[in-house]
Parts: C-alpha cells; sequence; structure tokens
C-alpha cells in the first residue's frame, strides 16, 4: 500500500469512527433522567435541551461530512501540489515558500469554515438564548485570530525551518526548546498578554463574595490576590470559570455569566475546585506532559521529515519540510489520539481529585449545587454515551461527579 493511501485510509477511518460515536452518542439523547439529577431539568426544558442537542448533533454531522469530503478532494486532486508551486512562484527562499503554503490552506480553510460558524453562532446558538456575538465581533474575532496566528505561528514555524536547514536530524532538539520556551511563557502571561484582545477582565470589586473567597484562600493557605471577572457574557450566556498561572503569575478568572448564575457557597466551591487543582500539581503535571509529549512528536518527525516519499504521496516533485510535515500530521494522527485518549482519562482522573479537595475543604453540595445549575443553563447532555465519554470528555459527567461528591 503506498502512503498516499495510508493516508486517505487514516483519514476514513478517523471519520468513520468519529461519525459513530456522535451517532451512539445521539441516540442516548431522549433517555430518562438518572433520579439523582431529575432536579436539573423540568419536562418543558429537558424537552427544549433534547431539541438542542439534536439540532447541534446534526448540524456537526454537516459540517464534518462537508469537511471530509473537501479535504479527500484536496488529496485526491492535488491540491497541495498546486498550493505548493502557487508558493514557489512568489519565492525562491524555503522559510517564505512555507510560510505562504501554510497562510494559504489556514486561510482558505477558515473562509470556508465561516459560513458554517456563522450559521452556528447567530441561528443555532441564538435560536436557544446563548448567543450574545454581535455580527462586529464575531468578525473582529476571525482577524484577530488571523493576526496572531501569522504572528506566533509565523515566528516558530520559521525558526522551526530554520533549525532544520541548519542542524539536520538534530532540529527536534532546537525546536523543543524553542516550543517548550513558549508554552511555559504563554501559561505564565496568556491571562495577561492574549486575553485581553478578545475580552475585557476587571478585578473582583471588594464586597461579600471577594470577601467569602479571601476568607477561603486563607483559610487553605492559598494566596490569592489576583481575582478577575471576564466579559464573558459579550459572546455568550454560557458560564466557566479557570485558573491560570502559576507562581507570582497564577490568578482565578470568573465570568461574569458563573456570578449571575451562582449564589457565593456555589462559587466559592467552583473557585475551590479550582484551587485543587493547583494545589494537587495538576497544572504542573499537564505542562510538562505537553512538553514531553511535543518533544516525542518532534523527535519522531525528524526521522521521517527528510523522506521523499512523504513529499511524493502528495504529488509534489521537490521534497520539502512543509509538505513533509503535511502528510507526517496525517500519519502521527492515530497515535495522537491515542495519546489524547490518555489525557482525557487522566483529566477526568484529576477532576474527581479537584471535586474532592472542594468537598473536604470548602463542602459538596454547593458544587453540587452549581454545578447543576451550569449544566442546566447550558442545556447539557446529561445522559452522554460511555464511550463517547471515554473518547471525548475531559471531565467527568454530571452523575459521576455527583456520586462521587456524595461519596463519604
Amino acid at each position: 500500500m503506498t502512503i498516499f493511501n495510508i493516508l486517505i485510509v487514516i483519514l476514513s477511518v478517523s471519520f468513520i469512527i468519529d461519525q459513530l460515536l456522535d451517532y451512539l452518542n445521539a441516540r442516548h439523547f431522549d433517555d430518562p433522567l438518572p433520579a439523582e439529577l431529575q432536579d436539573v431539568f423540568d419536562e418543558t426544558e429537558y424537552k427544549k435541551s433534547q431539541r438542542y442537542k439534536m439540532e447541534r448533533y446534526r448540524f456537526a454531522t454537516l459540517t464534518a461530512t462537508i469537511s471530509f469530503v473537501a479535504t479527500l478532494l484536496f488529496f485526491f486532486l492535488d491540491g497541495f501540489a498546486y498550493v505548493d508551486t502557487l508558493a514557489r512562484s512568489i519565492s525562491e527562499n524555503e522559510i517564505v515558500i512555507a510560510l505562504v503554503f501554510f497562510g494559504i490552506i489556514l486561510i482558505a480553510s477558515d473562509i470556508l469554515s465561516t459560513p458554517f460558524g456563522y450559521y452556528s453562532t447567530f441561528v443555532i446558538e441564538e435560536k436557544y438564548g446563548f448567543n450574545k456575538t454581535t455580527r462586529k465581533t464575531f468578525f473582529l474575532d476571525k482577524l484577530k485570530g488571523w493576526l496572531m496566528g501569522a504572528i506566533l505561528g509565523g515566528i516558530i514555524l520559521s525558526a522551526i525551518i530554520w533549525f532544520y536547514q541548519t542542524t539536520g536530524k538534530n532540529f527536534w532538539l532546537y525546536a523543543w526548546l524553542l516550543i517548550t520556551v513558549f508554552t511555559i511563557f504563554m501559561n505564565l502571561f496568556y491571562a495577561k498578554l492574549i486575553v485581553p484582545l478578545f475580552n475585557k477582565q476587571t478585578p473582583l470589586e471588594n464586597g461579600p463574595l471577594r470577601s467569602e473567597i479571601e476568607k477561603y484562600a486563607l483559610k487553605v493557605g492559598f494566596t490569592l490576590e489576583k481575582i478577575f471577572v471576564i466579559d464573558g457574557s459579550k459572546r455568550s450566556t454560557k458560564a466557566n470559570a479557570y485558573f491560570s498561572g502559576f507562581g507570582s503569575e497564577k490568578r482565578v478568572t470568573l465570568y461574569d455569566t458563573l456570578i449571575k448564575d451562582l449564589n457565593e457557597d456555589e462559587i466559592v466551591a467552583v473557585l475551590a475546585h479550582e484551587v485543587g487543582h493547583y494545589k494537587k500539581n495538576h497544572i504542573i503535571f499537564n505542562l510538562f506532559a505537553s512538553i514531553i509529549t511535543t518533544g516525542f512528536t518532534l523527535w519522531l518527525l525528524s526521522l521521517f521529515i527528510g523522506n521523499p516519499l512523504l513529499s511524493e504521496a502528495l504529488n509534489v516533485s521537490e521534497p520539502s519540510f512543509h509538505i513533509g510535515l503535511i502528510a507526517f500530521g496525517v500519519l502521527f494522527s492515530p497515535i495522537s489520539g491515542i495519546t489524547g485518549l490518555l489525557m482525557n482519562y487522566l483529566s477526568r482522573k484529576f477532576e474527581y481529585q479537584a471535586d474532592d479537595y472542594a468537598k473536604t475543604t470548602f463542602a459538596g453540595q454547593p458544587l453540587i449545587n452549581g454545578l447543576k445549575k451550569l449544566s442546566k443553563n447550558s442545556l447539557s447532555n446529561l445522559t452522554p454515551h460511555p464511550l463517547y465519554v471515554f473518547a471525548h470528555y475531559s471531565h467527568p459527567t454530571l452523575l459521576q461527579r455527583f456520586n462521587n461528591l456524595k461519596k463519604k
């Protein structure tokens, strides 16, 4: 079997598996609610959640199918060879060629996917009362994303290709070091440098909520000076909270929708869960795992990137780093899929540990109440198929978290 055929098989099998999992999950949309979760929805709300889930499923199936067919056509019609020729007509410098090549593919792909994103936001999410995004914000987010991707992605890709040109197969070590430094930097300063490009963050004002949070932080010996509120309601009614950074740069960010939907005890319980992630070193572990995975991927890439068979598989006569990277990315996807399953499994374990920490240091019932409210307000799927959970969920289901928090 040729490499081209292997690429097509990998793409096809991946698509089929995803569609089967989605189908199995959709068959459980109408399951009766477990007794423990009967209070999340009343009958009218549950029917609304079922309609929402089904509409999202059908739309996702349509978009995935169109994307899959478009990808196959691009492969069979030598799309990569065409774009490579176009890029080479602009410059003879391999770095510039690679930047133009990926720029054309990524921007064209994003432009083609924009109508689907627009429909999802302004039709489906709007229909069910979630969307708060204006059309101006929607398109500004696109432009900002392109600009940020061009600058950061362009710098990193240029450096990696330069390492490859100057150090040969040892390029992966230098690339690994560069990406490691970048990853640590982004973990420290993402909330300070990137988030403000898209959202407004303000310190949580003095008052009962901040007092309760500070009292809890003092109780568990957790230094927390940076508590921010983000204007999540600018785009959606759905709520969230997250912990970012470490050391002196650690901060907790609460969505304004979270503050609106939950009472003080429930918010502190959610915060206690986030503190649990920090206390249990989950953030450091995830950072370390990401760095190790990146190193392994780059090392494997260094073994194959120079093989002309990768370029030939995409019908490109002149071997190059960027064409080899495309072929390698597809060939590597089964391995990345397996590592993804492992990381999701560990993530679910970490969520249980963070829940246990919140229950031990604050209380379990407010966290249960808060999770139920968040599930209700986002019309969440409370009866997912176990295989779908195993493959896609980074968090346990609401029922699993409920049962864990109720354990003595």
